[in-house]
């Protein structure tokens, strides 16, 4: 019966230890080689790790609006670098520019490089 509970444990731990390494992802989708910059309007602004998320609104060349999902790095990351991502920090409307790596396969979606905020602040994440 030991050596069942002992067996179980470990198998249990390292489940638990598995779940953050596979649920963690690198920028192979992002084209690291190009950046775009955007302004557009935030509606909305989730604030989470591993990656807080900005969905904003932005017209393309032929004057249709484009739904965009771009990350930031780790809210605990930008936190340490002194920039505080908190909920408060953006709202629907606000206005913002966004420069960005953005998605090999075309979608509206990317990793925020820069975020010139409503009250003209840069927010900067590294990126590797």
């Amino acid at each position: 019966m030991k050596c069942f509970v002992f067996s179980f444990i470990v198998s249990f731990a390292l489940l638990v230890a598995s779940v953050p390494l596979s649920a963690h992802h690198g920028n192979a989708a992002y084209d690291a080689t190009k950046e775009v910059t955007l302004t557009g309007v935030v509606t909305d602004w989730i604030v989470a790790n591993p990656h807080s998320l900005l969905k904003f609104d932005a017209t393309d060349d032929k004057g249709n609006v484009v739904h965009w999902v771009v990350e930031s790095g780790a809210a605990s990351a930008n936190q340490a670098r002194g920039v505080r991502l908190t909920k408060q920090l953006l709202k629907p409307g606000d206005k913002v520019t966004v420069t960005m790596m953005v998605a090999k396969n075309g979608q509206p979606v990317g990793r925020i490089h820069r975020l010139v905020l409503p009250d003209g602040r840069l927010m900067v994440n590294d990126l590797p």
